[in-house]
C-alpha cells in the first residue's frame, strides 16, 4: 500500500485508456488523486500540458513517489505487482500464461485495426472538395474492407471461443487481465452495432459483468463522462 503522505496520481485524459488505470486502483482499494486533462474539441487531442509528465503527452501516465509511469499494460503490471499483495494476478502456470497474453493482447494486436477503423471512417466523413472525396472513400473503403475488417472479425471469433473456454481471460478469476482488455471489448461494441455484439454471447455477457462491478462504477464516478470512441 502507498506510504503515509505517499500518492498515486493518475493524469487522467477524458474518454481513453486511463479509466482502465482508475478502474485498476478501485479494485485494488488503493488511495489515488486524478489531474483531470481535456481533450481538443476539434482534433481529440491530448492537450500540450500532459508532455510535461510524459514527453510523448499521451495517457495514460501514472507518477507514484517519484516514478512515472506510462502505458496502460506496464501502469497495470506495476500497480498490481507493487500492490496487489497477490491479487489480481493467477498464479498458476497456464493461468499466468493467458493472463501475460492478453495483457499484450490488448495494445498489441486487438486495437490497431479498431484505430485504424476509427481513422479510415474519419477520412471518409472528412471536408475534402468534391473531385477528390469519391477517391478518398474509394481508398478507405477497400482498406476497411479487405484489410481492418477481417482482422477485426478473426479477433472477435478468437477472443469468444477463449471466453467460451473459461470465464475471464486468464481463468477462473477475475485479474488485470480482464482490466486490460476491457478497453478494446468495450471499443469492438462500440465501433459495431447490435446484430455484431449479438453474435458473440460471452463478449456480450462479459461487458455486463464488468459494468457490474462496484469497482468499475466508482472508476467512473471519479473519472468524468465516459463516451467510449464515439
Amino acid at each position: 500500500m502507498p506510504t503515509l503522505g505517499r500518492m498515486i496520481t493518475v493524469h487522467h485524459l477524458n474518454n481513453s485508456r486511463s479509466q482502465r488505470v482508475l478502474w485498476l486502483l478501485e479494485e485494488l482499494g488503493l488511495p489515488y488523486e486524478i489531474k483531470h486533462y481535456q481533450r481538443d474539441a476539434k482534433t481529440s487531442l491530448a492537450p500540450p500540458e500532459l508532455r510535461q509528465v510524459h514527453p510523448l503527452g499521451k495517457s495514460p501516465v501514472i507518477t507514484d513517489a517519484g516514478l512515472t509511469v506510462a502505458e496502460s499494460g506496464a501502469i497495470l503490471e506495476y500497480l498490481v505487482d507493487r500492490y496487489g499483495q497477490g491479487r489480481l494476478k493467477p498464479t498458476g502456470e497456464q493461468d499466468l500464461l493467458h493472463y501475460r497474453y492478453f495483457m499484450h493482447f490488448a495494445e498489441g494486436s486487438a486495437m490497431p485495426p479498431l484505430v485504424m477503423k476509427l481513422v479510415f471512417n474519419k477520412i471518409k466523413r472528412a471536408p475534402m472538395p468534391f473531385f477528390v472525396k469519391p477517391i478518398a472513400k474509394g481508398i478507405a473503403d477497400k482498406v476497411l474492407a479487405s484489410f481492418v475488417q477481417p482482422n477485426i472479425d478473426a479477433q472477435l471469433k478468437f477472443v469468444e471461443g477463449e471466453l467460451n473456454a473459461r470465464p475471464w481471460f486468464a481463468g477462473a478469476e477475475f485479474t488485470a487481465a480482464d482490466v486490460q482488455m476491457s478497453f478494446a471489448v468495450e471499443a469492438w461494441a462500440a465501433r459495431g452495432d447490435s446484430e455484431t455484439m449479438a453474435a458473440f454471447p460471452k463478449l456480450a455477457a462479459f461487458l455486463a459483468r464488468i459494468h457490474a462491478r462496484p469497482a468499475y462504477k466508482k472508476a467512473l464516478e471519479r473519472g468524468g463522462p465516459y463516451s467510449l470512441m464515439s
